[in-house]
């Protein structure tokens, strides 16, 4: 099935690791140029942009930046503009997620939760919207929240939850607004994903977090990126305020 992503362009925040470098792999596998955000981690950025390269002929570009900062939103859009293009495709991918449980998670943790998780896909979908009505170019945005959103997390994680549900009432809002300018916006909301943060915790007690899942296995991240590519493409021009759940079952309605 043709995706209709070859030549688009495609920005993805935190795409240097874990489901971002799996979204951002796919999406140059179907010929987009891609643009891996990062914000300390320029070795494993630019190791992905050559590999992506080599392998797949595609341009690709990593793009440093502090996504809860406006001025570092309005930079990185203009050096992809410049080296690569207009973006026709977000990822709303970055996250931050505060180790403490609640009764020792200070202020300072839980605003940056907010801010990067709900305040950074704010700050990017707003560029990108600005810049893409200017244009009058249509655009595909995609967030990513999760399954904690709806169901809290068993170790206490309540304001990277409390963030991903934002980013759904976010989607909504964002999809109406957007829609008569043909700037599609949809959420995915993963399940139990084997990623470089869950990896310790899996890894002590495999079955614990498998018995959860109705499938009965954690998903890879290659199986959310699929779907999250999908919702770039033109196959899902008739989607939008959508959130799709990706959760081996954990989600059934």
């Amino acid at each position: 099935m043709d995706l209709g992503l070859r030549g688009k362009v495609a920005l993805v925040t935190g795409g240097y690791r874990g489901l971002g470098r799996s979204i951002c792999w796919m999406l140059a596998e179907e010929g987009t140029s891609v643009a891996v955000n990062h914000r300390h981690s320029p070795d494993q950025a630019g190791a992905l942009v050559e590999q992506i390269r080599q392998q797949f002929g595609t341009p690709a570009l990593a793009v440093a930046g502090d996504i809860a900062c406006e001025a570092d939103v309005a930079r990185m859009f203009d050096q992809i503009e410049q080296q690569l293009g207009p973006v026709d495709a977000l990822v709303n991918n970055a996250a931050y997620c505060p180790p403490a449980a609640t009764i020792d998670l200070t202020l300072d943790e839980f605003n940056r939760a907010l801010q990067v998780n709900l305040a950074g896909t704010f700050l990017c979908s707003r560029e990108m919207a600005r810049r893409s009505l200017a244009a009058k170019r249509s655009g595909k945005i995609v967030n990513i929240s999760s399954q904690a959103a709806f169901r809290g997390s068993e170790s206490g994680k309540t304001a990277y939850d409390a963030s991903k549900t934002g980013i759904i009432g976010f989607t909504i809002s964002l999809a109406r607004e957007m829609a008569p300018h043909s700037i599609n916006v949809n959420c995915v909301a993963p399940g139990l994903m084997y990623t470089e943060m869950l990896a310790p915790a899996v890894d002590a007690d495999p079955e614990r977090f498998n018995r959860r899942v109705p499938l009965g296995r954690l998903g890879k991240t290659e199986e959310i990126a699929g779907v999250v590519v999908f919702l770039c493409s033109r196959r899902a021009d008739y989607m939008t305020g959508a959130t799709v759940d990706v959760s081996g079952g954990l989600a059934m309605h």
